[in-house]
């Protein structure tokens, strides 16, 4: 029973993270103003801190990189579902578990989103992102720190089950 209700809570956590990823995409990969705004910010900041170098690249390319990053976590969180069709369809007879692939994007998840939060508390973006008189009123902010917050909680969770149904099997083997 405990594992069905992680189970069931995973892929709710799952479904959130991969909706708030998955969603952010078009603007990410097509320079959209806002996405403008808040990697120039970023950039503008980089800058001044580390090198004119760097913050121009984050400002042109920071938004392909971090939307990758997120495209690919989102389909490591997803794996599990096109394994389980693929078994049925017996096209695919073994697979890495569920837990263990939403161990290490729950991980993956809370890494990327780490840097969210960061940028958002450490440079001139701010917890409320405003852009031609408009403010997000910190929705991208809490989105990011629910993220960092489930994804952990994900990969504990999953791994603590992974490693004992590992166990387990290894004892009735």
């Amino acid at each position: 029973m405990k594992g069905k209700i992680i189970a069931v809570g995973s892929w709710v956590v799952v479904l959130w993270i991969c909706k708030v990823f998955l969603s952010s995409l078009p603007y990410k990969f097509t320079s959209h103003p806002d996405t403008q705004h808040i990697f120039g910010t970023i950039g503008g900041w980089m800058e001044g801190i580390l090198s004119e170098g760097i913050g121009r690249w984050f400002t042109e390319y920071g938004a392909y990189a971090v939307g990758s990053a997120e495209l690919l976590v989102s389909l490591l969180l997803l794996l599990p579902a096109v394994f389980f069709v693929l078994s049925k369809m017996n096209i695919l007879r073994s697979a890495p578990s569920r837990a263990l692939l939403h161990s290490i994007g729950g991980l993956a998840s809370s890494m990327v989103m780490i840097g969210a939060v960061f940028f958002h508390l450490a440079t001139p973006l701010g917890i409320e992102v405003l852009h031609n008189g408009k403010s997000d009123n910190g929705s991208l902010f809490y989105a990011a720190v629910s993220i960092l917050v489930l994804g952990m909680v994900l990969a504990v969770v999953n791994y603590m089950q992974w490693n004992s149904s590992k166990a387990t099997n290894q004892e009735s083997a």
